[in-house]
Protein backbone atom coordinates (compact mmCIF):
# COMPACT_ATOMS: atom_id res chain seq x y z
CA UNK A 1 0.00 0.00 0.00
CA UNK A 2 2.83 2.48 0.87
CA UNK A 3 4.84 1.63 -2.51
CA UNK A 4 1.70 2.28 -4.51
CA UNK A 5 0.90 5.67 -3.05
CA UNK A 6 4.94 6.55 -3.06
CA UNK A 7 5.08 5.68 -6.82
CA UNK A 8 2.00 7.84 -7.10
CA UNK A 9 3.77 10.98 -5.53
CA UNK A 10 6.97 10.33 -7.20
CA UNK A 11 4.53 10.92 -10.29
CA UNK A 12 5.12 7.35 -11.80
CA UNK A 13 2.45 6.62 -14.07
CA UNK A 14 -0.76 4.18 -12.91
CA UNK A 15 -1.17 1.05 -12.93
CA UNK A 16 -3.38 0.38 -15.97
CA UNK A 17 -4.00 -3.31 -17.47
CA UNK A 18 -4.47 -2.13 -20.90
CA UNK A 19 -1.27 -0.29 -20.77
CA UNK A 20 0.55 3.10 -21.62
CA UNK A 21 -2.53 2.27 -24.72
CA UNK A 22 -5.56 3.00 -22.01
CA UNK A 23 -3.32 5.62 -19.88
CA UNK A 24 -3.83 9.62 -20.30
CA UNK A 25 -0.81 11.76 -18.64
CA UNK A 26 -3.12 14.74 -19.05
CA UNK A 27 -5.78 12.83 -16.67
CA UNK A 28 -3.15 10.49 -14.59
CA UNK A 29 -6.12 7.98 -15.35
CA UNK A 30 -6.74 4.86 -17.57
CA UNK A 31 -8.83 6.36 -19.31
CA UNK A 32 -10.05 3.49 -22.16
CA UNK A 33 -10.68 0.97 -18.57
CA UNK A 34 -13.12 4.23 -17.19
CA UNK A 35 -15.09 4.36 -20.19
CA UNK A 36 -15.72 0.97 -20.77
CA UNK A 37 -16.46 0.32 -17.27
CA UNK A 38 -18.66 3.37 -17.02
CA UNK A 39 -20.17 2.10 -19.67
CA UNK A 40 -21.30 -1.19 -19.27
CA UNK A 41 -22.34 0.43 -15.66
CA UNK A 42 -25.01 2.48 -16.70
CA UNK A 43 -26.32 -0.03 -19.53
CA UNK A 44 -26.59 -2.84 -16.56
CA UNK A 45 -28.16 -0.33 -13.99
CA UNK A 46 -30.44 1.51 -16.47
CA UNK A 47 -31.62 -2.12 -17.77
CA UNK A 48 -32.52 -3.92 -14.34
CA UNK A 49 -34.09 -0.90 -12.93
CA UNK A 50 -36.24 -0.89 -16.05
CA UNK A 51 -37.11 -4.76 -15.25
CA UNK A 52 -37.40 -4.35 -11.51
CA UNK A 53 -39.82 -1.10 -12.08
CA UNK A 54 -41.64 -3.52 -15.08
CA UNK A 55 -42.42 -6.10 -12.07
CA UNK A 56 -44.07 -3.63 -9.65
CA UNK A 57 -45.92 -2.33 -11.72
CA UNK A 58 -47.50 -5.73 -13.52
CA UNK A 59 -49.19 -7.17 -11.15
CA UNK A 60 -49.56 -10.01 -13.73
CA UNK A 61 -45.96 -11.21 -14.09
CA UNK A 62 -46.39 -12.23 -10.19
CA UNK A 63 -48.46 -14.96 -11.43
CA UNK A 64 -45.77 -16.78 -13.78
CA UNK A 65 -43.05 -18.92 -11.07
CA UNK A 66 -40.30 -17.54 -13.92
CA UNK A 67 -41.20 -14.38 -12.95
CA UNK A 68 -39.58 -15.04 -9.62
CA UNK A 69 -36.20 -16.01 -10.95
CA UNK A 70 -36.24 -12.92 -13.09
CA UNK A 71 -36.56 -10.61 -10.45
CA UNK A 72 -33.76 -12.47 -8.10
CA UNK A 73 -31.57 -12.34 -11.69
CA UNK A 74 -32.20 -8.61 -11.80
CA UNK A 75 -31.59 -7.56 -8.33
CA UNK A 76 -28.25 -9.77 -9.13
CA UNK A 77 -27.37 -7.74 -12.06
CA UNK A 78 -28.22 -4.16 -10.65
CA UNK A 79 -25.68 -5.12 -7.67
CA UNK A 80 -23.64 -6.06 -9.74
CA UNK A 81 -23.80 -2.51 -11.83
CA UNK A 82 -23.48 -0.74 -8.48
CA UNK A 83 -20.52 -3.13 -7.38
CA UNK A 84 -18.94 -1.82 -10.65
CA UNK A 85 -18.77 1.62 -9.53
CA UNK A 86 -15.71 0.93 -6.87
CA UNK A 87 -13.09 0.06 -9.69
CA UNK A 88 -14.26 3.37 -11.36
CA UNK A 89 -13.90 5.56 -8.53
CA UNK A 90 -10.56 3.68 -7.97
CA UNK A 91 -9.41 4.56 -11.42
CA UNK A 92 -10.37 8.23 -10.57
CA UNK A 93 -8.85 8.58 -7.50
CA UNK A 94 -11.42 8.66 -5.08
CA UNK A 95 -10.38 5.78 -2.94
CA UNK A 96 -7.06 6.53 -1.92
CA UNK A 97 -7.58 6.29 1.71
CA UNK A 98 -9.01 2.28 1.57
CA UNK A 99 -6.78 -0.25 1.83
CA UNK A 100 -6.46 -1.47 -1.83
CA UNK A 101 -5.47 -5.69 -0.58
CA UNK A 102 -9.07 -5.93 1.34
CA UNK A 103 -10.99 -3.42 -1.11
CA UNK A 104 -9.95 -5.70 -4.39
CA UNK A 105 -10.60 -9.02 -2.21
CA UNK A 106 -13.85 -7.68 -1.54
CA UNK A 107 -15.00 -6.98 -4.97
CA UNK A 108 -13.69 -9.55 -6.02
CA UNK A 109 -15.78 -11.91 -4.13
CA UNK A 110 -18.74 -9.85 -4.39
CA UNK A 111 -19.11 -9.97 -8.22
CA UNK A 112 -18.50 -13.33 -8.04
CA UNK A 113 -20.83 -14.20 -5.63
CA UNK A 114 -24.02 -11.85 -7.68
CA UNK A 115 -22.99 -13.38 -10.86
CA UNK A 116 -22.85 -16.73 -9.50
CA UNK A 117 -26.78 -15.79 -8.50
CA UNK A 118 -27.19 -14.33 -12.15
CA UNK A 119 -26.01 -17.59 -13.84
CA UNK A 120 -27.67 -19.73 -11.22
CA UNK A 121 -31.43 -18.09 -12.20
CA UNK A 122 -30.43 -18.56 -15.09
CA UNK A 123 -30.09 -22.60 -14.63
CA UNK A 124 -33.35 -22.46 -12.94
CA UNK A 125 -35.09 -20.94 -15.45
CA UNK A 126 -34.26 -23.38 -17.81
CA UNK A 127 -35.63 -26.32 -15.24
CA UNK A 128 -38.86 -24.31 -14.47
CA UNK A 129 -39.87 -24.23 -18.82
CA UNK A 130 -38.94 -27.70 -18.85
CA UNK A 131 -40.90 -28.42 -15.72
CA UNK A 132 -43.51 -26.64 -17.43
CA UNK A 133 -43.35 -28.11 -21.10
CA UNK A 134 -42.83 -32.15 -19.97
CA UNK A 135 -45.09 -32.00 -16.88
CA UNK A 136 -47.88 -29.81 -17.43
CA UNK A 137 -50.52 -31.48 -14.92
CA UNK A 138 -48.21 -31.84 -12.23
CA UNK A 139 -46.75 -28.38 -13.01
CA UNK A 140 -48.52 -26.97 -10.00
CA UNK A 141 -47.87 -29.55 -7.37
CA UNK A 142 -44.17 -29.79 -8.10
CA UNK A 143 -43.58 -25.94 -8.17
CA UNK A 144 -44.83 -24.46 -5.17
CA UNK A 145 -44.86 -20.77 -3.87
CA UNK A 146 -42.37 -22.60 -0.64
CA UNK A 147 -40.04 -24.88 -2.64
CA UNK A 148 -39.54 -21.98 -5.37
CA UNK A 149 -38.25 -19.54 -2.07
CA UNK A 150 -36.23 -22.42 -0.74
CA UNK A 151 -34.54 -22.45 -4.49
CA UNK A 152 -33.80 -18.80 -4.62
CA UNK A 153 -32.31 -18.71 -0.87
CA UNK A 154 -30.45 -21.85 -2.01
CA UNK A 155 -29.24 -19.98 -5.02
CA UNK A 156 -27.38 -17.12 -2.77
CA UNK A 157 -26.81 -19.02 -0.10
CA UNK A 158 -24.46 -21.54 -2.05
CA UNK A 159 -23.37 -18.88 -4.32
CA UNK A 160 -22.25 -17.29 -1.31
CA UNK A 161 -20.47 -20.61 0.01
CA UNK A 162 -18.85 -20.99 -3.34
CA UNK A 163 -16.30 -18.30 -2.93
CA UNK A 164 -15.80 -18.21 0.63
CA UNK A 165 -12.80 -20.42 0.03
CA UNK A 166 -10.98 -17.81 -1.94
CA UNK A 167 -10.27 -15.58 1.36
CA UNK A 168 -8.78 -18.44 3.14
CA UNK A 169 -5.85 -18.17 0.44
CA UNK A 170 -7.03 -21.22 -2.01
CA UNK A 171 -7.13 -19.23 -5.32
CA UNK A 172 -8.29 -16.42 -6.75
CA UNK A 173 -12.64 -16.12 -7.84
CA UNK A 174 -11.56 -13.69 -10.92
CA UNK A 175 -10.08 -10.95 -12.49
CA UNK A 176 -12.87 -8.61 -11.71
CA UNK A 177 -10.46 -6.82 -9.34
CA UNK A 178 -7.86 -7.03 -11.34
CA UNK A 179 -8.05 -3.17 -11.85
CA UNK A 180 -5.98 -3.33 -8.55
CA UNK A 181 -2.51 -3.31 -8.66
CA UNK A 182 -2.44 -5.71 -5.73
CA UNK A 183 -5.28 -7.94 -7.34
CA UNK A 184 -3.16 -7.97 -10.74
CA UNK A 185 0.27 -8.90 -9.41
CA UNK A 186 -0.09 -10.65 -5.87
CA UNK A 187 -3.32 -12.12 -6.01
CA UNK A 188 -2.75 -15.38 -8.47
CA UNK A 189 -5.18 -18.22 -9.06
CA UNK A 190 -5.05 -21.95 -8.18
CA UNK A 191 -5.51 -24.85 -10.63
CA UNK A 192 -7.49 -26.68 -7.46
CA UNK A 193 -9.61 -23.40 -6.86
CA UNK A 194 -10.56 -22.97 -10.72
CA UNK A 195 -11.45 -26.59 -11.27
CA UNK A 196 -13.14 -26.30 -7.67
CA UNK A 197 -15.45 -23.39 -9.29
CA UNK A 198 -15.66 -25.11 -13.39
CA UNK A 199 -16.94 -27.99 -11.64
CA UNK A 200 -19.37 -26.97 -9.09
CA UNK A 201 -20.42 -23.88 -11.02
CA UNK A 202 -19.79 -23.25 -14.84
CA UNK A 203 -20.26 -26.49 -16.07
CA UNK A 204 -23.70 -27.45 -14.57
CA UNK A 205 -25.09 -24.38 -15.20
CA UNK A 206 -24.31 -24.54 -18.73
CA UNK A 207 -24.98 -28.17 -19.06
CA UNK A 208 -28.71 -27.78 -17.46
CA UNK A 209 -29.22 -24.67 -20.24
CA UNK A 210 -28.07 -26.98 -22.87
CA UNK A 211 -30.13 -30.10 -21.79
CA UNK A 212 -32.87 -28.33 -20.66
CA UNK A 213 -33.58 -26.16 -24.08
CA UNK A 214 -32.76 -29.06 -25.78
CA UNK A 215 -34.97 -30.98 -24.60
CA UNK A 216 -37.99 -28.44 -25.03
CA UNK A 217 -36.74 -27.67 -28.20
CA UNK A 218 -36.89 -31.65 -29.51
CA UNK A 219 -40.53 -31.49 -27.59
CA UNK A 220 -41.72 -28.88 -29.36
CA UNK A 221 -40.45 -30.14 -33.04
CA UNK A 222 -42.46 -33.21 -31.80
CA UNK A 223 -45.58 -31.67 -31.07
CA UNK A 224 -45.80 -29.41 -34.21
CA UNK A 225 -44.72 -32.85 -36.41
CA UNK A 226 -48.19 -34.36 -34.64
CA UNK A 227 -50.18 -31.48 -35.48
CA UNK A 228 -49.17 -30.66 -38.90
CA UNK A 229 -49.86 -34.46 -39.59
CA UNK A 230 -53.14 -34.59 -37.71
CA UNK A 231 -54.24 -31.58 -39.76
CA UNK A 232 -53.55 -32.79 -43.10
CA UNK A 233 -55.31 -36.07 -41.96
CA UNK A 234 -58.62 -34.79 -41.46
CA UNK A 235 -58.24 -31.43 -43.58
CA UNK A 236 -61.10 -31.77 -46.35
CA UNK A 237 -60.67 -28.41 -48.50
CA UNK A 238 -57.62 -28.02 -49.53
CA UNK A 239 -57.73 -24.24 -50.03
CA UNK A 240 -58.52 -23.90 -46.67
CA UNK A 241 -55.81 -26.08 -45.10
CA UNK A 242 -53.83 -23.96 -47.14
CA UNK A 243 -54.48 -20.37 -45.57
CA UNK A 244 -54.49 -22.18 -42.20
CA UNK A 245 -50.82 -23.52 -42.40
CA UNK A 246 -50.28 -20.17 -43.51
CA UNK A 247 -51.61 -18.70 -40.42
CA UNK A 248 -49.43 -21.25 -38.38
CA UNK A 249 -45.87 -20.59 -40.30
CA UNK A 250 -46.09 -16.82 -39.55
CA UNK A 251 -46.09 -17.75 -35.51
CA UNK A 252 -44.50 -21.20 -36.35
CA UNK A 253 -43.97 -22.95 -32.72
CA UNK A 254 -40.55 -24.30 -34.31
CA UNK A 255 -39.31 -21.08 -35.34
CA UNK A 256 -40.14 -19.38 -31.99
CA UNK A 257 -38.39 -21.82 -29.73
CA UNK A 258 -35.51 -22.27 -31.98
CA UNK A 259 -34.51 -18.52 -32.20
CA UNK A 260 -35.45 -18.48 -28.40
CA UNK A 261 -32.94 -21.16 -27.88
CA UNK A 262 -30.46 -19.87 -30.61
CA UNK A 263 -30.66 -16.30 -27.89
CA UNK A 264 -30.16 -17.91 -24.78
CA UNK A 265 -27.46 -20.48 -25.74
CA UNK A 266 -25.32 -18.32 -28.08
CA UNK A 267 -25.39 -15.20 -26.23
CA UNK A 268 -24.46 -17.49 -22.76
CA UNK A 269 -21.54 -18.84 -24.83
CA UNK A 270 -20.49 -15.83 -26.63
CA UNK A 271 -19.91 -13.77 -23.65
CA UNK A 272 -18.67 -16.08 -21.04
CA UNK A 273 -16.55 -19.05 -22.52
CA UNK A 274 -13.46 -16.77 -23.30
CA UNK A 275 -14.04 -15.74 -19.57
CA UNK A 276 -14.41 -19.24 -18.87
CA UNK A 277 -11.24 -20.56 -20.68
CA UNK A 278 -8.84 -17.84 -19.69
CA UNK A 279 -9.60 -18.70 -16.34
CA UNK A 280 -8.38 -22.39 -17.08
CA UNK A 281 -5.65 -21.37 -19.08
CA UNK A 282 -4.23 -18.95 -16.81
CA UNK A 283 -4.86 -21.00 -13.95
CA UNK A 284 -2.66 -23.76 -15.32
CA UNK A 285 -0.14 -21.54 -15.95
CA UNK A 286 -0.37 -21.45 -20.23
CA UNK A 287 -1.04 -18.04 -20.84
CA UNK A 288 -1.08 -15.12 -19.05
CA UNK A 289 -2.14 -11.32 -20.45
CA UNK A 290 -3.76 -8.29 -18.56
CA UNK A 291 -5.75 -7.34 -21.79
CA UNK A 292 -6.74 -10.85 -22.10
CA UNK A 293 -8.25 -10.86 -18.74
CA UNK A 294 -9.35 -7.33 -18.47
CA UNK A 295 -11.44 -7.74 -22.08
CA UNK A 296 -12.91 -11.15 -21.31
CA UNK A 297 -13.52 -10.13 -17.79
CA UNK A 298 -16.12 -7.37 -18.53
CA UNK A 299 -17.28 -8.87 -21.93
CA UNK A 300 -18.98 -11.69 -19.12
CA UNK A 301 -20.34 -9.30 -16.82
CA UNK A 302 -21.95 -7.46 -19.46
CA UNK A 303 -24.18 -10.45 -19.43
CA UNK A 304 -25.65 -8.48 -16.73
CA UNK A 305 -27.41 -6.63 -18.57
CA UNK A 306 -28.35 -9.26 -21.84
CA UNK A 307 -30.06 -10.97 -19.04
CA UNK A 308 -32.61 -9.04 -18.99
CA UNK A 309 -33.31 -8.29 -22.74
CA UNK A 310 -33.28 -11.92 -23.33
CA UNK A 311 -35.36 -13.31 -20.02
CA UNK A 312 -37.99 -10.09 -19.89
CA UNK A 313 -38.26 -9.25 -23.40
CA UNK A 314 -39.25 -12.41 -24.33
CA UNK A 315 -42.15 -12.57 -22.02
CA UNK A 316 -45.52 -11.06 -23.50
CA UNK A 317 -46.66 -10.19 -20.26
CA UNK A 318 -43.40 -8.19 -19.86
CA UNK A 319 -43.54 -6.09 -22.75
CA UNK A 320 -47.24 -5.09 -21.98
CA UNK A 321 -46.28 -3.98 -18.35
CA UNK A 322 -43.09 -2.41 -20.34
CA UNK A 323 -45.85 -0.48 -22.58
CA UNK A 324 -47.93 0.47 -20.24
CA UNK A 325 -44.84 1.79 -18.15
CA UNK A 326 -43.36 4.29 -20.73
CA UNK A 327 -47.00 5.10 -22.64
CA UNK A 328 -46.48 8.78 -21.21
CA UNK A 329 -43.44 8.86 -23.05
CA UNK A 330 -44.15 7.17 -26.34
CA UNK A 331 -47.64 7.47 -26.93
CA UNK A 332 -47.59 6.17 -30.40
CA UNK A 333 -48.02 2.67 -28.81
CA UNK A 334 -51.19 3.75 -27.09
CA UNK A 335 -53.07 2.91 -30.31
CA UNK A 336 -51.87 -0.98 -30.48
CA UNK A 337 -53.37 -1.68 -27.13
CA UNK A 338 -56.80 -0.92 -29.30
CA UNK A 339 -55.45 -2.54 -32.19
CA UNK A 340 -54.83 -5.93 -30.26
CA UNK A 341 -58.95 -6.60 -30.89
CA UNK A 342 -58.08 -6.63 -34.51
CA UNK A 343 -56.15 -9.88 -35.32
CA UNK A 344 -55.06 -8.25 -38.32
CA UNK A 345 -53.50 -5.42 -37.05
CA UNK A 346 -52.13 -7.54 -34.13
CA UNK A 347 -48.88 -8.13 -35.21
CA UNK A 348 -48.04 -5.03 -36.88
CA UNK A 349 -48.18 -3.24 -33.71
CA UNK A 350 -46.61 -5.23 -31.50
CA UNK A 351 -43.42 -5.07 -33.87
CA UNK A 352 -43.66 -1.17 -33.55
CA UNK A 353 -43.98 -1.22 -29.96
Amino acid sequence: MNSTSNANQSGSPLFCLLGAVGYSRTLDTCVLEVVVILFLTVLIIAGNLVVIFVFHCAPLLHHHTTSHFIQTMAYADLLVGVSCLVPSLSLLHYLRRLNEELTCKVFGYMVSVLKSVSMASLACISVDRYIAITRPLSYATLVTPCRLRACIVLIWVYSALIFLPSFCGWGKPGYHGDIFQWCADSWTTSPGFSTFIVGLLYAPAALTVCFTYGSIFRICRQHTREITQRHARFSTHLEGEKGERGERCEGHPDKRYAMVLFRITSVFYVLWMPYILYFLLESAGLYHHKVASFLTTWLAISNSFCNCLIYSLSNSVFRKGLGRLFSPLVPSCLGCTDAKKTPGLFGSCSEMC
